[in-house]
């Protein structure tokens, strides 16, 4: 389970990176500008780790790996994507961190009070309440006063979030016999 661990926390952080650069960006395809960022399609990625983490191993090993895709995560952005000198960029880096954590830990602890229901119900509903959280905190701390439309953006973001969520449960299912025989 180490190597496993490990690899899930190494994933979680580069989820994380990878989403806190994408959001950066708008589709700029079919007026969808001011709707969507790429960073909604990679986020939900990392619902889907903490909710295979957590019923394979239970909410202790999910919760450090939360903590330490947390970490991985924010000092690669810290490192990687953030420009000091961009407010901007350091409100992306407070507010994706901010709702990281709230809405990840939250996850955890969804999933593990739903976790005897049927299989899809606990990763479901976790993860539609998680990325909720996760989109508004995140969309409020960076954007609110700068004159992007954070509202509709985060509308967005959040409808493509509940599509991929939804999409998620196929590897989770297959995803979740391959982790408990490891």
């Amino acid at each position: 389970m180490n190597k496993l661990f490990l690899l899930l926390s190494l994933i979680m952080g580069v989820v994380v990176l990878a989403s806190n650069y994408l959001v950066q960006f708008p589709i700029n395809y079919y007026g969808l500008e001011e709707l969507l960022t790429y960073g909604a399609f990679s986020y939900p990625i990392a619902f889907l780790i903490t909710d295979l983490a957590n019923r394979s191993f239970g909410k202790i090993v999910a919760r450090k790996i939360v903590y330490i895709g947390f970490t991985i995560g924010i000092l690669f952005t810290l490192i990687f994507s953030t420009n000091f000198t961009d407010l901007i960029s350091i409100r992306i880096a407070i507010g994706s961190g901010t709702a990281f954590i709230i809405a990840q830990l939250l996850d955890v602890q969804i999933f593990d009070q739903l976790r005897k229901k049927k299989w899809y119900i606990a990763p479901l509903t976790s993860s539609l309440i998680g990325s909720t959280v996760d989109t508004f905190l995140f969309f409020s701390i960076s954007f609110y006063g700068t004159g992007i439309p954070w509202i509709t953006l985060s509308l967005g973001d959040l409808t493509v979030k509940i599509f991929v969520a939804l999409v998620m449960l196929i590897p989770f299912r297959l995803l979740l016999g391959t982790l408990k025989a490891a």
